[in-house]
């Protein structure tokens, strides 16, 4: 016994006194319990937005549901337009006794909710003349080529986030591990140009990228998933290069300020994987509350998602490059510019 208290005892100073054991055991899934604590305590408070043309018993029973804002627009071209480009989840128009009901199948979840309260608000009416043929008729499809599954809405959000995951480990763990090793005293002794380490290194890190999205994409496309890249799926390109530089330049950061693999592993944890919650990659952010989604628009995985969907399922053309790009190339400067500043040859 007495040895076994002397161990536990010691191992319980060990535990405490380690501040990164303390951290990852505590701090870390108390994060994630307010990060969904605060995304979904307002879940089903907000009313869902929808595209409205055209007026009626329809279109006035949608609106006293209290579930729907409904958003008027003058003609149905122009509703579903912005439900194509992702602005508005569905659109209804009303003319007469006939209903056009346009929906977004990149979120299904919203889409189904939208779909089964217009399906429950004609049946009511219907109901209303009993005996009688249905007086209201809905057509209703969604406005992506039907043949798309699941898989093509799922794509884009998982290789983002599996792209960002390597980009940061990548360049944090190597830059750790190098100044620990002194390779990079190393090198900054011997006749290499600081840029050329660094040009190897993106390298490598865009090489690995491609591989992986490669190998998504491919497995994506096989016949029990069906992954189908629409015609514009190429411009998709410069936003996933983009992408990878950004959360290279994060791991960079990340390196310079750690000194061991295991904080540079946990920073880097801590930095992708909410992120990843909170930018759409497992669920839509659409649902959660407005001031949450305004937050996501700071995180460069948002715009990488947002921007490789409207390629490979929207079909968008160039000028949905302008926003993601943009922020992107600015996330890349900026936080190049930081780790640049903090970068250090050798522990201090």
């Amino acid at each position: 016994m007495t040895a076994f208290r002397s161990l536990a005892l010691a191992m319980l100073k060990g535990f405490y006194r380690d501040r990164a054991t303390l951290f990852f055991t505590f701090v870390f899934p108390l994060m994630f319990l307010v990060v969904f604590g605060l995304l979904f305590r307002d879940a089903g408070a907000e009313k869902i937005t929808v595209g409205a043309v055209g007026e009626g018993p329809v279109i006035t029973a949608l609106r006293e549901t209290g579930v729907l804002e409904l958003e008027r627009h003058d003609s149905m071209d122009e509703a579903v337009r912005l439900v194509r480009d992702g602005d508005l989840p569905a659109a209804i128009e009303q003319r007469g006794e006939a209903l056009t009901f346009r929906f977004a199948a990149s979120d299904q979840t919203q889409a189904g909710t939208i779909r089964g309260i217009v399906d429950g608000v004609v049946n009511q009416l219907n109901l209303a003349d009993t005996n009688q043929a249905p007086r209201y008729t809905v057509d209703t499809s969604n406005v992506e080529d039907s043949s798309l599954k699941p898989i093509q809405y799922i794509t884009p959000g998982v290789m983002s986030w599996g792209v960002a995951v390597t980009s940061v480990f990548g360049a944090a763990l190597t830059l750790v591990n190098w100044r620990k090793k002194q390779v990079l005293r190393r090198i900054r002794l011997a006749p290499v140009r600081a840029t050329t380490v660094l040009t190897s290194r993106v390298v490598v890190t865009i090489g690995v990228a491609m591989v992986q999205a490669l190998i998504f994409l491919g497995i994506g496309a096989l016949p029990v998933f069906g992954l189908q890249l629409v015609g514009t799926w190429v411009l998709a390109v410069p936003v996933f290069l983009l992408g990878v530089l950004a959360f290279f330049a994060i791991g960079m950061l990340v390196g310079a300020l750690c000194r061991t693999e295991e904080a540079a592993s946990g920073a880097a944890n801590i930095v992708v994987l909410p992120m990843a919650f909170l930018s759409g990659t497992f669920f839509p952010i659409d649902q959660s509350p407005a001031w949450m989604q305004a937050v996501s628009n700071v995180f460069p995985l948002r715009h990488m998602n947002d921007g490789i969907m409207d390629f490979l399922v929207r079909g968008r053309d160039a000028s949905a490059l302008l926003v993601p790009c943009l922020v992107l190339t600015a996330f890349v400067v900026v936080v190049g510019a930081i780790s640049a500043k903090v970068f250090q040859w050798e522990d201090s």
